[in-house]
């Protein structure tokens, strides 16, 4: 009997987790592309907000919209009775740091912090750029309405701290506009280096760069296309992790490529109408965005982002040449599109910061044997409900196979063979919440 009413259990347990979280979906329904409208036309109004551009004016210049932004993120603290901690985090960039540095600025990024109930030393980050750009970098008094590039991704992440500060979440999430990015990804750097000085255990980085454009330079037109940018591994892996990775497989699998595959899972599962395409690339071809300071220091991130870009509105002076409109502008940005991204990265945020710790240590073994064993290291969660197994083929980009396993440490799957599938370990709460899957650092002993 007792046996019984541990399988009808398993039973019900398990199919808990084939189920949606309905908070997911008003998540998504809350998202609103007009406040992200509003925010756009605000940081544009500014006139232009490169690096080196006005810091005193109050209607003109990056020093505007970085106090418009923390006032926003005040206003939502305000509103969740003190849920965000909001502050300037800044450093001071010279001429020798490299870069396109004219004259010594501080680099000044506005942060928010919603404190997670359970680990509050654990985050998620979403960012969006704060500066500008016209056609010539250096040019910081001309006009550069950067829309697109990238108030939009900024006004997503404002908008995404409106509707996620309503919530509470066991870890801690990030909302950050960071600064410097055309000149050289300084604000990402700083922060990157805050957060390893602060010992700060961080998930990840949504790097939000243009999520409003859904007209292509080349005449594809889809708001439904958007992109997932992750590096296959850490730079900083050891000389032991790239051999292992050289016998035992693992070049698509490091934490930025789980990452992505986690918000492509997400993605498909609440909001199947979005056609998420997941590109094994750390960036765009001679380009790079604010994720990569991150990686840089062995954090995982990624960057979101529209899929059709279109040429004529980036880094551009707003003009018209031989019957072309050049210029990032207002008319460039579909909000209804900036929305929808927006509403990815808040879902991905939630479920991250709902879900318990990721297993530290996985390890695998079942050499020259019909069956794969796993064991890994258990989390401390109080609402944990177990731990689930992923499998795929090795040419598969996705987790298309899994088993829920309980509260376990260790798992054997009769019948599979290792040499043709690689796999993964992901932690479960009782809701169904799943941290990120792990993908195997250890090796068993036969």
């Amino acid at each position: 009997m007792k046996k019984l009413i541990t399988l009808i259990l398993f039973i019900s347990i398990s199919a808990t987790y084939a189920q949606t979280d309905s908070k997911m979906y008003r998540i998504i329904d809350s998202i609103s592309s007009k406040h992200i409208e509003n925010s756009v036309r605000k940081l544009v109004s500014f006139g232009t907000r490169n690096t080196f551009s006005d810091t005193t004016s109050t209607t003109r210049g990056i020093g505007a919209a970085r106090r418009w932004i923390k006032q926003e993120f005040d206003e939502i603290s305000k509103d969740c009775k003190g849920c965000l901690n909001v502050f300037y985090q800044k450093d001071l960039v010279k001429p020798e740091d490299g870069g396109r540095i004219p004259f010594e600025t501080y680099v000044v990024n506005v942060v928010a912090i919603q404190k997670g109930t359970k680990y509050p030393n654990r985050y998620i980050i979403m960012s969006g750029d704060i500066d500008s750009r016209a056609s010539d970098v250096m040019n910081y008094k001309i006009d550069a309405p950067g829309a697109n590039d990238n108030a939009s991704g900024m006004a997503g992440t404002i908008e995404a701290a409106r509707i996620l500060s309503k919530y509470k979440f066991e870890s801690s999430i990030i909302y950050v506009g960071l600064s410097g990015e055309e000149q050289g990804l300084f604000g990402g750097k700083g922060l990157a280096a805050y957060a390893k000085a602060h010992k700060w255990n961080i998930v990840g980085i949504f790097n939000n760069d243009m999520i409003g454009n859904i007209e292509g330079v080349d005449g594809v037109i889809s708001n439904r296309d958007f992109r997932i940018f992750s590096e296959p591994v850490p730079p900083t892996e050891t000389e032991k992790q790239r051999q292992m990775r050289r016998f035992y497989g693992g070049e698509v699998d490091g934490i930025s490529r789980q990452l992505a595959r986690y918000i492509y899972k997400n993605t498909k599962t609440y909001m199947p109408e979005m056609n998420p395409m997941m590109v094994y690339r750390l960036d765009r071809f001679g380009r790079g965005g604010h994720h990569r300071p991150f990686n840089d220091l062995g954090y995982a991130g990624v960057r979101i982002m529209e899929a059709h870009e279109n040429y004529n509105r980036q880094h551009q002076d707003v003009r018209i040449e031989n019957g072309i409109k050049y210029g990032d502008v207002i008319e460039g940005v579909n909000f209804d599109y900036a929305a929808k991204l927006t509403a990815v990265n808040a879902i991905n945020l939630a479920s991250i910061a709902w879900a318990p710790p990721a297993p530290e240590k996985v390890s695998i073994g079942g050499i020259v044997e019909a069956d794969t064993k796993l064991e890994w290291s258990k989390v401390n969660a109080d609402d944990l409900a177990g731990y689930k197994i992923y499998w795929r083929l090795t040419t598969s980009p996705t987790w298309d196979n899994s088993k829920f396993v309980g509260d376990v440490d260790h798992c054997t799957l009769k019948g599979i063979v290792i040499d043709n599938f690689y796999f993964g370990v992901s932690a479960v709460d009782k809701e169904g919440h799943e941290s990120p899957v792990v993908f195997p650092n250890g090796i068993m002993k036969n």
